[in-house]
């Protein structure tokens, strides 16, 4: 026992057993490529607007030309919009397709398996 100030500790033996060796160092589950898809995929889910508009896109179980996406999220301009729609198309969690001075949205088919893959990593 060692006495500092008012505080009385206790300093634990340099050497340690097997069974405390490991007892701190977690394993790394996710490592390398892994962590750069799954950082993307939340990095593009990290933002209400952007879970808003995922959220319109899985409930029209379809594709939503831009303007019927910017009819739905009043609270914002255009340009904001246009922002949001762009980086979850460059994160892969949408597709577009334009048809004249239109595009058209849907949900990339990969982002559930995208979700499901990184549960499964972090439940190994």
């Amino acid at each position: 026992m060692h006495q500092i100030g008012p505080v009385t500790m206790r300093l634990q033996s340099t050497a340690e057993s097997p069974s405390q060796s490991n007892c701190c160092v977690p394993r790394a589950r996710l490592r390398g490529k892994s962590i750069k898809q799954f950082a993307s995929l939340f990095k593009g889910l990290a933002d209400e607007t952007r879970l808003e508009i995922l959220g319109l896109l899985a409930a029209a179980q379809g594709e939503l030309c831009a303007c019927e996406i910017e009819e739905h999220v009043k609270h914002l301009s255009q340009p904001t919009i246009s922002h949001h729609l762009k980086l979850l198309r460059e994160e892969g969690l949408v597709t577009a397709e334009r048809r004249g001075t239109w595009v058209y949205y849907t949900l990339d088919k990969s982002l559930l398996d995208r979700a499901k893959r990184f549960v499964e990593a972090i439940e190994k």
